[in-house]
């Protein structure tokens, strides 16, 4: 479906205020994944603090040109058919960890590549990155591996009292 020229306005200026809240961005191609699993997606993705945007190329890569995002040649070269932007708003390996998700479950959306921390990455950088365990995973084993020791001379004290 053909857009009218302020039908295209609104969605650069749509592209443009996501890529500046942005802290990272996936980009995925969509073609033959069914309606209903992209809104089941979008659902997992905005619980996730993340946003799916679908453009044309053409406008993405007029609202990279103004947000000043300089590697479209880059990223065009891997970005052959339809494409989606799911941008990491709150968490930056969000994006990464539910699109590598669900391309395990729906073999039809592939991730072709993102931006993180300003720089273009390739899909191979985008997987290294998804397969990442969540901040609360990596507290959870700093606590356990300082709370170690402590619990272990505990269990040996335990020991001697008991031999008494």
């Amino acid at each position: 479906m053909a857009l009218n020229k302020e039908q295209k306005t609104k969605q650069i200026d749509s592209i443009k205020e996501s890529v500046a809240k942005q802290k990272s961005v996936i980009f995925v191609d969509f073609a033959k994944v069914p309606s209903k699993e992209m809104f089941s997606l979008r659902k997992s993705l905005k619980e996730a603090g993340c946003k799916l945007k679908i453009a044309k190329k053409t406008l993405v890569r007029i609202a990279f040109g103004q947000s000043n995002i300089s590697f479209w040649n880059k990223m065009k070269a891997v970005i052959p058919g339809q494409l989606a932007l799911v941008f990491g708003i709150e968490d930056d390996i969000a994006p990464a960890r539910i699109a590598n998700q669900f391309s395990k479950t729906n073999e039809n959306l592939k991730i072709l590549g993102g931006i993180f921390e300003k720089r273009f990455i390739d899909r191979e950088k985008v997987l290294v990155l998804a397969n990442l365990p969540t901040r609360n995973e990596l507290l959870g084993r700093l606590v356990g591996s300082i709370y170690s020791p402590v619990s272990s001379f505990v269990r040996v004290l335990n020991k001697i009292s008991e031999n008494k």
